[in-house]
């Protein structure tokens, strides 16, 4: 059997967990980062850390991307709908529009949820990623996540 390593001044840290709400969107992707962190000043008592952010829904989603030129939240609409297009004849859950079995779809495809490292108190972003919305339904409505903040 392997040795344990021995770990010299570290602290359970804490942990704590909020709900977030986003305001309603209209379909397509956008860049919520500065609405999730406005929402969250306690990040900032962390020197060192992880964010977990968890999409209580299943018509939306969540993902890291590119936060700078707009096209790429377009081309991730445009290429979603091409590959899940609403209205398919294929699909059997459409009791609640042609826009809701082809959100479920996205929703899997992307996830509902991010882990981010904290880092003095801001998220360890690249240069250039946010975290962006996937609204997947026409009228969505407001989304809520939960935020689960564990570090020192």
């Amino acid at each position: 059997m392997g040795e344990v390593p021995t770990v010299i001044g570290v602290s359970w840290g804490m942990w704590f967990q909020k709900e977030i709400v986003l305001k309603p969107r209209p379909r397509g992707f956008h860049w919520v980062t500065a609405e999730v962190l406005a929402q969250l000043p306690e990040i900032q008592g962390l020197s060192v850390g992880l964010a977990h952010f968890f999409l209580q829904h299943t018509s939306a989603s969540l993902t890291l991307n590119e936060n700078a030129d707009p096209d790429v939240r377009r081309d991730l609409e445009v290429h979603l709908n091409h590959l899940v297009p609403d209205g398919a004849p294929h699909f059997i859950h459409v009791l609640e529009g042609d826009d809701d079995m082809p959100a479920h779809v996205k929703s899997s495809l992307l996830g509902v949820s991010l882990l981010i490292p904290v880092q003095d108190g801001r998220l360890a972003l690249g240069v250039w990623q946010g975290i962006t919305l996937g609204e997947h339904r026409d009228h969505g409505g407001r989304r809520r996540l939960i935020v689960t903040l564990q570090g020192a």
